[in-house]
Order: C-alpha cells, then sequence, then structure tokens
C-alpha cells in the first residue's frame, strides 16, 4: 500500500538536545495515526515536522508523495493543522476567517467552502459573529474548519479536543467520521482511550524514539500505563 508518511532515521536537535531521534516509520494511506507518550517525548516536535514547521536536522522525510525538505511549498498545499491553538483572527468573523485561508489555498470558492464548512460544525448561524467573542470550545470548532479548507490529503491533530465541552467533543467525533474517507489523519493526544478508539495505527514515542509503531488492536493498554507512570521523555 502506498506510504502517506515515510520516515527514516528521522531527526530533530536543538543544540545538543534531540527532540526527535532516529525515529523510522511507515504509515499507510488512510490511516488514523494517533501518537502518544509522556510529556516531552518528542509528540509535538514529530508533528512540526510533518508540517514543514520545522526542518529535520538528519534524516528524510516523505508526505503525501512529496519530499518535506526539499518541496515544502507543495507539501503546505496538501496538509491541514488543527491545533490547540486556533490560528484564527479575533477580530474577523468565522465567516471571514475560513474565506480569508481559503484564498490563502487558491479555493475556486472562498464563500461557498467557508458556509460548507461552518455549516459541518455547527457554525453556520453564527458565521457573521467575531470568532473573539465565542466561547474556547467553538472557537475550536472554526479552527477546525479552517484546516479543512483546502481539502487536505493529511490532516495533522495536536490536542484537538482541548477545550472543547461535551458537545463540541461530539461535533469533533462526527465531522471527522464524514472526512475520513481518502485522508490520512495523524492525531497527538494525551488522552490514550480516545487516541485507542480512533485510530488504526499507533505510534509510541518516549526521548524522541520510537518505541512502538504497530496497529491499534496490536497494542497493550497495560504497558502504556507503564509507560505513562514511570517513564518521563526529554523533547519537546
Amino acid at each position: 500500500m502506498e506510504s502517506a508518511v515515510h520516515a527514516h532515521g528521522l531527526t530533530k536537535a536543538f543544540g545538543n538536545r534531540k527532540a526527535v531521534d532516529r525515529l523510522s516509520f511507515d504509515l499507510p494511506r488512510g490511516s488514523f495515526l494517533t501518537v502518544l507518550g509522556p510529556n516531552g517525548a518528542g509528540k509535538t516536535t514529530l508533528l512540526r515536522l510533518l508540517s514543514t514547521l520545522e526542518r529535520p536536522s538528519a534524516g528524510s522525510l516523505t508526505v503525501c508523495g512529496v519530499d518535506a525538505v526539499e518541496e515544502p511549498e507543495e507539501l503546505r498545499a496538501k496538509v491541514g493543522l488543527i491545533s490547540h491553538q486556533p490560528m484564527l483572527y479575533p477580530d474577523l468573523t468565522a465567516q471571514e476567517n475560513l474565506e480569508f485561508f481559503a484564498r490563502l489555498h487558491g479555493v475556486a470558492d472562498p464563500a461557498d467552502r467557508a458556509l460548507e464548512l461552518l455549516d459541518a460544525v455547527g457554525l453556520k448561524a453564527r458565521r457573521m459573529d467575531r470568532v473573539g467573542t465565542f466561547s474556547r470550545g467553538m472557537t475550536q470548532r472554526v479552527s477546525i474548519a479552517r484546516a479543512l479548507v483546502n481539502d487536505p490529503e493529511l490532516v495533522l491533530l495536536d490536542e484537538p479536543c482541548s477545550g472543547l465541552d461535551p458537545h463540541g467533543m461530539q461535533v469533533f467525533a462526527r465531522l471527522m467520521e464524514q472526512v475520513r474517507e481518502d485522508r490520512t489523519f495523524v492525531m497527538v493526544s494525551h488522552d490514550v482511550e480516545q487516541g485507542l478508539d480512533m485510530a488504526d495505527h499507533v505510534l509510541v514515542m518516549s526521548r524522541g524514539r520510537a518505541v512502538q509503531f504497530c496497529p491499534a488492536i496490536d497494542v497493550d493498554r497495560g504497558q502504556l500505563a507503564d509507560l505513562y507512570a514511570g517513564r518521563k521523555g526529554g523533547a519537546a
């Protein structure tokens, strides 16, 4: 099966500290990968490498068939990022935000795409309200819509449920089901149970390295609990 992400010896160093250390894995297209590990394991740094926000110090990284080092601009057109930082303009309305990002990505009809996504996240009725007036959960729902505005092949999720109320989490879960087909997902999560339930592949990291990469069905949840309880990572 064709790979969505192929990492070989992937390393990111900050001075003498290796946030990601000789990481290798091969993720099939259409997979949902959950990245787990204790604080400081290197999970967020991995997402930043996949999104081209960081450049590798060593090793190779191919994402959606694109060399992440040699062709970062081409890769950015194929990726959407959902973070606990919403990356929205608070003084703009929800619709203005989405139209702005749609234009950045060259979407053919930014207004229609914005309305489609706001309807999907349950905020069409609030489309003309400034994002700065929204609750944390509502803002995160607009952020999810922003990440999907360019119809990405790969969706990166960095603690996407952070700040969501129960209704917002239901909207998120429903939206993920709607957009799962023909996309690949890589999600960083501290919620082990939710992360395993959503995933078909799991990458467990500690101190920047891969402890385990396997289908989710093969994960020993007891061993994961031991990792979180007794092993501390040393990377961001």
